[in-house]
Parts: C-alpha cells; structure tokens; sequence
C-alpha cells in the first residue's frame, strides 16, 4: 500500500509538472527555454539543500551519474522544444510512446525481459490515451517537432532506468540536475524564440523545478528501484490522465464522455500491469 501510495504522489507531481508548464509558456508568462533554465536551477538549489541538511553532501562528491544526468538534459531540452511545434495531445502521444518502447527494449538488452501481462496492460493503457488525446481532425505533425519529443522520451527512459542502479536516489538525483544544468544554459542562446519571463512565469517555474520536478523525481528515484521495468513504464501512461482531469477541475478545460471512458481503458491497462504473474484470472 506505502508502494502504491507513493507512487501515486509521483504521477501526481509528473501531472503537475505538465499543467504549471501549460500555464507559463502557453499563457505567455515564459518561453520554454527560460522556463527550463529557472526549473533546472531550481531543482539544484533544493535537493542540494536537502542533501547538506542532512549530512550527505559527501556523497556529492562520488562518482556523478552521469548517464542520468545526460538523459535529464536530453528530456527537458527535447521537451520544451518540441511544444514549439507540436500539437500537445500528439506531443504526449510520441513522448509516452517512445517511454514506453524504450523502457522495455533497454531493459530486455539489460536481461530483465518484461512480462506479456505487463506488455498487454502498457499496450491498453496507451491505445486508451491515444483514444483521448486523438482529435477529431486528426494531427498534421511537424517532423523536427516529433525528432525533439522522440529524444525526449528516450533521455526520460535513460534517466528512469539509471534509477535502478542508484543506491542513495536523493544524491543521484542532485547530481543529475547539476549535470543537466549547464546543458540548459547553453541552450538559452541558441533558442528559437523570444525571451520572455515575468513574475508569474518566475513563480511557476521555481515550483515546477523544486517542488514538483526536483523532490518529485528524487521520490521517483526512490521508488524505481522497486518497480519492475514493465510497471515502472506501465504506471506513468496516467501522468497524461491525471493532467487532463486536473485541468479540467483546476483550469476550467471542457470535459467529455471520450476522456471519461479512455481514462477507464488507461486506467485499466495500468492495473493489468501491475497484477502480480500469480493472481488468479
């Protein structure tokens, strides 16, 4: 139950994470490239601080994981970017999809093969997300767009794995927000639009990065190590769900019977994957 909890919490700052980025960059408060800098920044400031008040901040020093930190980069880089030219509902399609292709595939290359009931619920739960997400008019999709959310996903996936391996999550995450930093701010330059922040922006962006970003994938560091590969990848296909219905509550966005029931398929899905392989049919 302390699992299930708390992997709950997780998927809940993931959505919120979405939803604070929904209302900065979309409502003009930042752009993406600036948002990413002040959430990054913040993310280090935070779990540093943790880290020193609770007398770990040796363990800075060690060997950083430098394979997560990379994937964190490669993910919110390819992130911000792609919204630039993405529709959002097809945005999380290909960054959920390719998490979910990805996670499997490395880990079945790492000998950790996942189950066909874990295969089958992440396949349900994502045709349930696709059903949402899919408008009426259909997509016109911007390949460069959809390159950036592909290499989004695939940082996210490397990022998650290299949980796995952690043996102090708070540290390792540290470390990797450290590491992403400076890929971020070289990236500020190079962005293809205008500057652009203001207060709200800053507000949105320093809880995104220290609340829901920084302690949110620091706990995600903490719980992977005890999810399968398969459920790891299985559970976050409801972080697009969870963001959905929240804007609905939080933002006043319109409802409709589709995400009623694909929420239902989703959710479905997740629980077929988390069934133990033992449980009676």
């Amino acid at each position: 139950m302390r699992l299930f909890l708390l992997t709950s919490v997780t998927m809940m700052a993931f959505a919120a994470n979405s939803l604070l980025n929904r209302l900065a960059v979309s409502e003009g408060h930042a752009d993406p490239a600036s948002f990413a800098v002040l959430r990054v920044s913040a993310g280090v400031v935070v779990l540093i601080t943790l880290v020193i008040l609770r007398g770990m901040g040796a363990g800075l020093l060690r060997k950083p994981p430098f394979l997560g930190g990379a994937g964190l980069a490669v993910y919110m880089l390819g992130f911000s970017l792609a919204y630039l030219s993405l529709d959002a509902g097809l945005g999380a399609l290909i960054l959920f999809g390719t998490v979910q292709i990805a996670m499997f595939a490395i880990s079945a290359m790492r000998g950790n093969r996942a189950s066909g009931r874990q295969i089958t619920g992440a396949l349900l739960a994502f045709l349930g997300l696709v059903w949402i997400l899919f408008p009426s008019g259909g997509w016109s999709t911007d390949l460069p767009g959809a390159v950036l959310m592909v290499l989004a996903g695939l940082g996210w996936s490397v990022f998650t794995l290299e949980g796995r391996r952690v043996s102090e999550p708070l540290i390792a995450t540290a470390t990797s927000f450290v590491i992403c930093l400076p890929f971020v701010l070289l990236a500020l330059p190079l962005s293809p639009v205008m500057l652009t922040l203001d207060a709200t922006g800053v507000l949105l962006a320093l809880i995104s990065g220290g609340v829901t970003s920084g302690l949110g994938y620091a706990l995600w560091y903490h719980l992977v190590p005890q999810l399968e590969a398969g459920v790891s990848s299985a559970v976050q296909l409801c972080v697009p769900v969870i963001a959905l219905v929240a804007g609905v509550l939080l933002l006043g966005e319109a409802a409709s019977l589709k995400l009623v029931m694909g929420s239902a398929i989703v959710l479905f899905g997740i629980v077929l994957a988390l069934r133990p392989q033992n449980a009676a049919a």
